[in-house]
């Protein structure tokens, strides 16, 4: 069973979100550094700003998008070592992936948890 979950930032906090950890690259507009109550910022596990901007959460580009990131996320070494310290954590405690787009369904975060879970899974690179 995973300890790792995903949430919108804009939902209220809840104590049983365990370490906090915000996956964007942008600080989500309207919150505030107080009320996201967040343990990490890994703005570096968050898409390059070219792909994000390519991306620009369309639908129609999230497949193409996802392969991408992935890529990213395979073969960048500091992408790497930030989701080791989310697995690491998550061997000890829930972790709660934050992440501001209003889509739930076609976002990186969306993504990241695969990757995650796949890794956990040991099913990954």
């Amino acid at each position: 069973m995973s300890n790792i979950f995903l949430k919108r930032i804009y939902e209220p906090y809840d104590e049983m979100d365990g370490c906090r950890v915000l996956v964007d690259r942008v600080w989500p507009r309207g919150i505030s550094k107080e009320s996201a109550k967040l343990q990490y910022w890994f703005k570096d596990i968050a898409p390059s700003p070219e792909l994000r901007k390519w991306f620009c959460h369309k639908p129609e580009l999230f497949p193409e998008f996802r392969s991408r990131y992935l890529e990213e996320l395979r073969s960048d070494d500091q992408k790497q070592n930030l989701m080791r310290q989310v697995l690491e954590t998550a061997a000890n405690e829930q972790v709660t992936l934050l992440y501001g787009a209003k889509d739930p369904v076609y976002n990186h975060a969306v993504v990241l948890h695969e990757e995650l879970m796949n890794r956990i899974n040991g099913e990954s690179l």
